[in-house]
C-alpha cells in the first residue's frame, strides 16, 4: 500500500481507539465524563493508544484494499483487534496497579473499536458499490444510453455472484442488469447485491418482453447441454442475443469476467459433461519424464501437448512433418511452459533411420503416437499413402520405441476402425492389430485409444458448416439421416492421458462418446447460433455420402467384450487374439504393395486382414480422369 495512504488509515484507526476507548470508558461510568480528565485516565488512554496503534501498524490490516473488503478481511480485523486488546489489557497489569484495570471496560473497549473498524471496511465498499449503482455501473457509467444493453442473468448462484461483483468493478461495462432468472424457488424475490430474482427460467420469454430486455447471459456453468438449448432456444424465438460464461474450472478459480464472456457455441449444446482426471495416476507415468508425441501440430497432437505440459515432463518432444505449424505450436508451448523443454523435431514417422537418431539423441519414456492421415475422401483418391503413413508408420514408430525400451506408448485410433468401409479406417484397424501384437512381447506397455468426431478439429464438419455460413450458404449435408459421436478436443485429449495409465498392455480402450448427434440437427443449430434462420436466410442441401463414409460410427467390433475400468468415461476391450506371424506375412505384402503404387494389392491385402472391412463406397465416375485410367480396376 503507498505510504501516504498508508499513514491515512492508521490516523483513522488512531482515532477509533481513542473513541472507542473513552466511549468504553463512559458506559461503565454511566457517562460520568468527570473522569475522563483525571491523571490517571489520560496516562491508561495513552498507554492503550501507544500499544494498540503498535500492534494495528505491524498487522496485515493495511495491507487489504478497502474497496474489495470480504470476509477474509473481517476475520483479519478480528484477529487483529482481539491481539491489540489483549496485548493492551496485559501491558495495563504490567506498568500499573491491578486496582487501575476494569475487565468492563477491557471487554467494552474490545467491543466498540471491532465494530468500528470493521464497519469502516464495509460501509466504505458499500459506498463504492453505491456510487457505481448511481452512476450506472449496472448499466454503462461511460455508455450512452443507447449503448448500454439492458440485461437478464440466468443463474443467481456462484457464477451470477461473482459475475455481477465483476460487473461491479468496470464502470465501462455495457450490460445494465435488471434482474436474475433461476428455478430454485427459495430465490424468488430475494436480492443480490441490489438485483432482483425475477422467476424461473421458463419466464425468460416473458420477462424479455417484460422488461424490454436486449441481452441474455447464462450464468449456469453446471447446467446440462439439454439445459442450455432450452434457453438458446427461448432467447431466438423472443429476438434477444444471448451470451454465456466461462467453462466450470474457471468459475472455480473464480476468474469470471466481463471480458470472457462468449457467444454459445456448438460443444455448448451437444451434452458432454466435464471429464474428472485421476491426476495423480497421470502424473506418475508423466511427471519428470521425456514424452514424445508424433503429429505434433495437429488438432490432436497439439491438444495432447498442451495437456502433457500440465504434468512438467523433464522433456517434451514434437514430431513432426509440416514445419510451419510445428514452428506455431512450439512458440505456443515455449510460452506456455517456459522451465519445460520444448523440442522441435521435423521427421516423417515413415523414416525408420530418422526415428532411431530421435530416440537415441533424446531417450523418450513416453510416446503419443497422433501422426496419421484421417480425412476419408481424400484416402480413398490416395490409398496407398494411407497405408505408408497410417501402417507403415505406426510400424516404425511402434518397433523403434520398443527397441529403445520407452515405457509407455499410447497410438490414437478411431470408431472408423470398427468395420471399416473406407481405406482410412482399414488402415487404423490394421495399426491396432500391430500395436497389439507387439505388445504381447515387449517390455513396453502399448495402449490404443479409440474414439470418434472431435469437434473442431481440422478437417471436421463443424468449421466447414461454419465457413458456409459465413459465405451465406448453402449448407451441405451428405445425407439427413447420419448420425456422428462427437467430444471436444479437451475432453478427447485428457481421456487419452487417463488411459496412458490405465493399460497394462495391449489394450484397446473406448471413450464414452455420449449420445449420437444427428449431423442435419447440428447444421440447423449452428445456422440458428448465428443468429439466422435455416432454409430463409440460409438454405440446407444434401449432397450424398462420400466415399468411405456411413450413415452412423461404431466403437466396437464383433468380439469385442466391453470392461469398465475405474474411470467411468473410459472402457476397455477384450483383445481378439491375434496369429503374430500370420499378421507380420501379411504387413509384409501390404506394405510391398503400397510402396510399389498397387492399389489392387493394397486392397486385396486389407480385405485379408480386416475381414469385416467392407469397401462399400469408391467415387467411380467422379474420380478424375488420369486416376480412373490408371486403375480402371477399382473404378467400375
Amino acid at each position: 500500500m503507498p505510504l501516504p495512504r498508508r499513514v491515512f488509515l492508521i490516523l483513522v484507526d488512531l482515532l477509533f481507539v481513542i473513541f472507542s476507548y473513552c466511549l468504553a470508558s463512559l458506559l461503565h461510568s454511566d457517562f460520568n465524563s468527570s473522569d475522563l480528565f483525571t491523571r490517571s485516565f489520560l496516562q491508561t488512554l495513552l498507554l492503550v493508544t501507544v500499544v494498540k496503534l503498535l500492534v494495528l501498524s505491524t498487522s496485515n490490516l493495511y495491507r487489504s484494499i478497502w474497496k474489495y473488503a470480504s470476509l477474509h478481511d473481517l476475520v483479519e480485523i478480528f484477529k487483529t483487534v482481539s491481539v491489540a486488546s489483549i496485548m493492551t489489557g496485559l501491558a495495563q497489569l504490567f506498568f500499573q496497579q491491578m486496582a487501575h484495570f476494569s475487565r468492563v471496560v477491557f471487554v467494552l473497549d474490545w467491543g466498540v473499536l471491532l465494530a468500528l473498524v470493521a464497519c469502516s471496511r464495509v460501509l466504505w465498499r458499500l459506498f463504492q458499490e453505491r456510487n457505481y449503482l448511481q452512476n450506472g455501473i449496472l448499466g454503462a457509467s461511460d455508455a450512452t444510453d443507447n449503448e448500454t444493453r439492458r440485461t437478464l442473468i440466468v443463474g443467481a448462484g456462484d457464477a451470477g455472484n461473482m459475475l455481477l461483483r465483476e460487473m461491479f468493478k468496470q464502470p465501462s461495462n455495457p450490460y445494465k442488469v435488471i434482474g436474475f432468472l433461476d428455478d430454485d424457488h427459495g430465490k424468488m424475490g430475494m436480492m443480490m447485491h441490489g438485483v432482483e430474482v425475477l422467476g424461473p427460467t421458463d419466464m425468460l420469454s416473458e420477462m424479455v418482453r417484460k422488461h424490454s430486455i436486449d441481452k441474455v447471459i447464462i450464468a449456469t456453468p453446471s447446467a446440462g447441454a439439454k439445459f442450455v438449448r432450452q434457453l438458446v432456444e427461448q432467447c431466438q424465438s423472443s429476438g434477444v442475443r444471448f451470451k454465456i460464461i466461462p467453462c466450470l474450472n474457471e468459475i472455480l478459480k473464480g476468474e469470471v469476467k466481463v471480458s470472457h464472456l462468449r457467444d454459445v457455441e456448438i460443444e455448448d449444446l451437444l451434452g458432454r459433461d466435464p471429464v474428472y482426471l485421476d491426476e495423480s495416476s497421470i502424473a506418475s507415468y508423466l511427471g519428470g519424464m521425456r514424452v514424445l508425441v508424433s503429429g505434433a501440430a495437429g488438432s490432436i497432437g497439439s491438444e495432447i501437448c498442451r495437456q502433457v505440459g500440465k504434468f512438467r515432463p523433464r522433456m517434451l518432444i514434437l514430431l513432426e512433418a509440416a514445419e510451419t505449424p510445428l514452428y506455431t505450436i512450439e512458440m505456443e508451448l515455449a510460452a506456455a511452459y517456459p522451465d519445460i523443454p520444448i523440442v522441435p523435431v521435423i521427421a516423417d514417422v515413415r523414416n525408420r533411420q530418422r526415428i532411431e537418431s530421435v530416440f537415441d539423441t533424446f531417450e523418450p519414456e513416453v510416446v503419443f503416437h497422433a501422426a496419421a492421415y484421417k480425412h476419408v475422401p481424400m484416402m480413398e483418391y490416395n490409398p496407398c499413402e494411407a497405408i505408408t503413413n497410417n501402417c507403415h508408420g505406426t510400424k516404425v514408430l511402434a518397433d523403434v520405441a520398443d527397441a529403445f525400451g520407452v515405457r509407455n506408448f499410447v497410438m490414437i485410433s478411431t470408431d472408423k476402425a470398427v468395420n471399416p468401409t473406407n481405406v482410412m479406417g482399414a488402415s487404423k484397424r490394421v495399426a491396432e492389430l500391430y500395436v497389439q501384437s507387439l505388445a504381447a512381447s515387449s517390455q513396453t506397455r502399448f495402449t490404443t485409444v479409440r474414439f470418434g468426431n472431435v469437434l473442431g478439429s481440422s478437417g471436421s464438419v463443424i468449421p466447414l458448416f461454419k465457413e458456409q455460413i459465413k459465405n451465406g450458404g448453402p449448407v451441405t449435408v451428405t445425407d439427413e439421416r447420419v448420425i456422428r459421436y462427437f467430444m471436444t478436443i479437451p475432453e478427447a485429449t485428457q481421456l487419452v492421458l487417463q488411459a496412458g495409465c490405465l493399460g497394462t498392455g495391449g489394450d484397446i480402450f473406448v471413450l464414452d462418446m455420449g449420445e449420437p448427434v444427428r449431423i442435419l440437427d447440428l447444421a440447423i443449430q449452428l445456422i440458428r447460433l448465428s443468429g439466422l434462420t435455416p432454409y430463409e436466410d440460409i438454405d440446407i442441401c444434401f449432397s450424398g455420402l462420400r466415399p468411405g463414409e456411413k450413415l452412423y460410427e461404431e466403437l466396437l467390433i464383433k468380439g469385442e467384450g466391453v470392461v469398465p475400468t475405474s474411470h467411468e468415461k473410459i472402457r476397455v476391450l477384450c483383445p481378439l487374439a491375434i496369429d503374430r506371424e500370420g499378421l507380420l506375412a501379411s504387413y509384409t505384402r501390404l506394405l510391398d504393395a503400397a510402396a510399389g503404387n498397387d492399389v489392387t494389392g493394397v486392397m486385396h491385402t486389407l480385405n485379408e486382414m480386416v475381414p469385416e472391412f467392407r469397401h462399400n463406397n469408391t467415387y467411380g465416375d467422379l474420380a478424375p480422369a488420369p486416376f480412373r485410367h490408371m486403375r480402371p480396376d477399382l473404378y467400375t
